[in-house]
């Protein structure tokens, strides 16, 4: 692991440096050659004694940063730090498999496992990931290529809004509450993160304050992950057509009030997670345009109305005198445009200019910007 973090953060500055001082731009190819370099030097002759198949995934792994950064996806790259864990990838040639069991590269034995799952019958991996978690905790992942069956057609379907008191809002009125994993464990991060922050830097006994503070966050973080999987499994099963709301939770969060419960409520994740599966179970997945007005739209009439801030949660329609709750009419909407972008593949949003109140297709693959 210290190997790959190594040749990473070597890699990584050898490129910043090559563009800032002398305007080169240096790739996969020029860094695979530094390496060999590397290799040789007396100070780093231990690079030697791992596989080379995790060093080179790691400069593999550093130009798909740059690729992302140069097309604008992400920010620069940063440097790994030792605290924060790190991974080692092994393809197909720098690990064995043989009955049931792992043998890295350069390693006698295999690894020790306690398996979470196991690997169905025939098949064999084509990728081994071995990661360190800043909490001390290891985890082998095992990539593997195998057909998932369908699941039988359901026909139901669901339109879903995203909350924070409530955390998900069904179309049929069901409401699922938020777990609020961080809130939960505020408390015993907080006394934590005190007992870190008294620990004189470089010491043991910071180094033991430290993993402790990781231990509560690999707690929150698993609490989390374990609640969205368990509901978007369910979602997934019983449901033929999922809609959500295509929200941009990078501008949400700048909300200073709420940021911290946006943050904990994860909705990125929660709609990454149904859109996989969707994508696995043959279901159908439908993301509605962001500025589509699923709150102030009245669902029986199609009325919107001017303003609705946040702290009404219930309001009547002044156009037809319909009661909405405001959670279960947004869900509702957003099933009805789910289900109008699933037949025209349009991009919902109301023209507030000519036709206000109704659905105005758009061309594909042209990004509207608010009104």
């Amino acid at each position: 692991m210290g190997c790959t973090r190594l040749v990473y953060n070597r890699a990584l500055a050898a490129r910043t440096e090559a563009w800032y001082e002398h305007q080169e731009r240096v790739g996969y190819v020029e860094t695979s050659a530094m390496l060999t370099e590397w290799k040789k030097q007396e100070d780093l002759q231990f690079l030697n004694e791992v596989s080379c198949v995790p060093l080179q995934q790691g400069l593999r792994h550093l130009q798909k940063a740059f690729s992302n950064f140069f097309e604008g996806r992400t920010k620069y790259p940063n440097f790994k730090k030792k605290h924060h864990g790190g991974n080692a990838e092994f393809t197909k040639s720098g690990f064995r498999w043989k009955d049931g069991k792992v043998f890295l590269a350069k390693c006698s034995e295999p690894l020790t496992i306690r398996w979470s799952r196991q690997l169905p019958e025939g098949v064999e991996p084509s990728t081994i990931t071995v990661k360190l978690s800043p909490s001390g905790r290891w985890t082998v992942s095992l990539l593997v290529d195998i057909e998932i069956e369908p699941l039988p057609e359901s026909p139901n379907q669901i339109g879903i809004d995203l909350g924070i008191t409530s955390l998900v809002t069904l179309s049929n009125g069901e409401k699922i509450g938020n777990p609020k994993t961080f809130k939960a464990k505020h408390r015993k991060l907080r006394q934590a993160q005190k007992a870190l922050s008294r620990k004189k830097k470089g010491s043991n006994n910071r180094h033991k304050a430290r993993l402790k503070v990781a231990k509560v966050y690999a707690e929150i973080s698993d609490a989390r992950n374990d609640f969205i999987h368990k509901l978007t499994t369910r979602l997934v099963r019983e449901n033929q057509t999922i809609a959500v709301e295509n929200l941009a939770g990078s501008n949400l969060v700048k909300n200073p009030k709420l940021s911290q419960a946006i943050s904990d409520a994860s909705w990125g994740e929660l709609v990454m997670q149904l859109e996989y599966k969707c994508d696995w179970y043959g279901r159908t997945f439908v993301k509605i345009d962001r500025w589509f007005p699923s709150s102030k739209r009245c669902g029986h009439c199609g009325h919107i109305v001017d303003k609705l801030p946040l702290n009404i949660r219930a309001w009547d329609c002044p156009k037809c005198n319909t009661h909405h709750d405001r959670d279960v009419n947004a869900a509702n909407n957003i099933l009805a445009a789910g289900l109008a972008v699933k037949v025209w593949v349009a991009n919902i949003r109301p023209n507030r200019d000519t036709s206000k109140g109704q659905l105005r297709n758009t061309r594909k693959g042209q990004k509207q910007k608010p009104k």
